[in-house]
């Protein structure tokens, strides 16, 4: 392969290779003559490359990558004109959405400076990140609504890796990084293939489990939470690996540590305190506390990041309203590794955590044929937005809760009862 000026000797591209090949084998299970979109941030093109490589080596159709920049981005808050804060490529989304419609897989790789627009004014981020959901809203529905097999992975970009480790010289760091990133997404085991095989089956047990249990609702007591999450009529848990409308079994998200379902988008009470920072669109928001009442948020703070959390919570109805709750055991691999990545994809599988905004439709029984009606009579949420944030930790017991109102220990210090 060609050097290139984004390629360091701090990744090792064996195992960068491994990632690749586990993305496209694995989380995707991309299929012979099927399309691929992938985006990802412009210092992720190493990892690029080999999933491109791996894509065709599958069979893939057409592989079509869309690249972002740290730097470009930043230069629309330095120099845009006001206006260009509520405007977006809807005319992309469409495209995608096009694509999906048509068969086409779809894989993001994330990686961006968790804090690059940390320093921007948080009205415009607001107004940017909303008028990009309305766009892209065509295109989330086909992933949301699970059509297609799609798959998240991550690159470990010098950004990103600085705010980790910003102890150490970034060359350290990136490695520091890329290891985690291994290790979390079981790159570092002698077969990652046959160790996601069986992570899944394990997934599968707990999701079995609480299928089996049919709970109300859950209860969440801890350290500033007294939360009771109602479940959607007909909810149906899931994790790990999971058959798409197109027929594909996939992993969207690698890692993986989380079993989830619908909550009842009218049905939560009480109060809430975040366990970890939730890092949205380049801005660090920290110590969330949020107060329910009939489903809806209708109290937040936070120390940290607080006038955008509002704003977001702002973007439509169902923005302050949950699409999902998600069970991790504390002692998950990335809790124990006590590496804060303020990335959701790695934060939200240490820690159990709600998501604000769309539900899911496949967490329904027979959700492949419920129309959007019938998912918003059963309890289900819709939104432009779906963003997880961590409420768990040792400290937090769950209880599932029996139609009757009795109640069955599910977890306790944060670990399966």
């Amino acid at each position: 392969m060609t050097q290139s000026l984004v390629e360091t000797s701090a990744i090792d591209p064996v195992k960068l290779e491994k990632l690749a090949e586990v993305a496209v084998k694995v989380g995707l299970q991309l299929q012979k003559n099927q399309d691929l979109i992938i985006t990802a941030p412009i210092a992720a093109l190493p990892l690029v490359r080999f999933i491109t490589r791996h894509a065709y080596r599958a069979g893939a159709g057409l592989v079509t990558t869309f690249y972002s920049d740290e730097e470009t981005t930043l230069a629309r808050y330095a120099e845009a004109p006001d206006e260009s804060f509520d405007r977006a490529s809807g005319w992309l989304y469409e495209g995608m959405a096009k694509a999906y419609a048509g068969g086409a897989a779809r894989l993001a790789i994330s990686g961006d400076n968790p804090m690059m627009l940390a320093a921007q004014d948080p009205e415009k981020v607001a107004r940017a990140n909303k008028a990009n959901s309305i766009a892209y809203k065509p295109a989330l529905e086909k992933i949301s609504n699970f059509d297609i097999n799609w798959h998240i992975c991550s690159y470990p970009n010098p950004a990103w890796a600085r705010q980790v480790f910003p102890d150490m010289a970034e060359d350290d760091a990136v490695r520091a990084l890329a290891e985690a990133i291994f290790s979390a997404s079981r790159i570092n085991t002698p077969d990652p293939i046959a160790a996601w095989a069986d992570h899944n089956a394990n997934l599968k047990k707990r999701s079995s489990f609480l299928n089996g249990e049919r709970f109300a609702a859950l209860h969440f007591s801890g350290p500033g939470t007294d939360l009771t999450v109602g479940l959607a009529d007909g909810h149906e848990w899931h994790g790990g690996a999971s058959k798409a409308k197109n027929g594909v079994t996939c992993n969207p998200n690698i890692p993986t540590e989380e079993v989830f379902t619908t909550p009842h988008a009218l049905k939560v009470e009480g109060h809430v305190s975040s366990t970890k920072p939730l890092s949205h669109q380049g801005t660090l928001i920290d110590n969330i506390q949020v107060r329910f009442e009939a489903g809806r948020i209708v109290e937040a703070k936070a120390s940290k990041g607080e006038e955008v959390l509002n704003k977001v919570l702002d973007t439509d109805e169902g923005a302050r309203r949950l699409g999902e709750v998600a069970l991790v055991p504390h002692s998950s691999p990335i809790s124990a590794s006590g590496v804060l990545f303020y990335n959701t994809l790695f934060d939200e599988n240490a820690s159990c955590h709600i998501a604000l905004g769309q539900c899911y439709s496949k967490c329904f029984l027979d959700g492949a044929s419920l129309t959007p009606e019938q998912i918003k009579a059963q309890g289900g949420n819709s939104s432009l937005i779906h963003i997880d944030w961590m409420i768990g930790s040792d400290k937090v017991d769950i209880d599932g809760v029996r139609a009757d109102g009795t109640k069955v220990p599910v977890m306790r210090k944060g670990e399966w009862a």
